[in-house]
């Protein structure tokens, strides 16, 4: 009896199992969704100078078929803000993101990423911001004079 009852348990289990393995067919429109496709995803401003708020504008297009949201744009460092366009993007139409550097006490190289995450089937692009920093002349204050009474 104890058998019995086991061997039909194991049985049960093999089906169980067997159909769970079924291999499930999903049908998924290529089109369908929403997509990023950006003008360029790299900037070099080369070289500027200290204190300099570099600027620069990537534009990007929805080429899927449903509205494209920015979920979160999010610099490498506190030293780059970005702007971004906050409302949906139609399918076809363009957005923005703007990436600003503050070169204030930051001589030298620089290499910064924006992460974007947005809603479409990748769900992530990286955006780079590169250049040089030249060190700012240092200030010198003009010697104090006095008048001998």
């Amino acid at each position: 009896m104890k058998r019995t009852f086991v061997t039909l348990l194991m049985a049960i289990g093999f089906v169980a199992f067997t159909q769970a393995q079924e291999a499930k067919t999903v049908t998924v429109d290529a089109n369908s969704g929403s997509k990023i496709s950006f003008d360029k995803t790299e900037h070099n401003f080369g070289k500027i100078k200290e204190g300099t708020q570099a600027t620069v504008t990537f534009t990007f297009t929805n080429t899927g078929s449903e509205p494209l949201v920015l979920n979160s744009v999010r610099a490498s460092c506190g030293c780059t803000t970005p702007k971004w366009t906050k409302e949906p993007v139609a399918p076809g139409a363009t957005g923005e993101i703007t990436a600003i550097y503050n070169s204030k006490g930051r001589p030298g190289n620089f290499t910064k990423t924006i992460t974007v995450k947005y809603n479409g089937e990748e769900g992530t692009e990286f955006l780079t911001i590169r250049g040089f920093v030249e060190t700012a002349p240092k200030e010198t204050k003009p010697p104090v004079q006095t008048n001998p009474q």
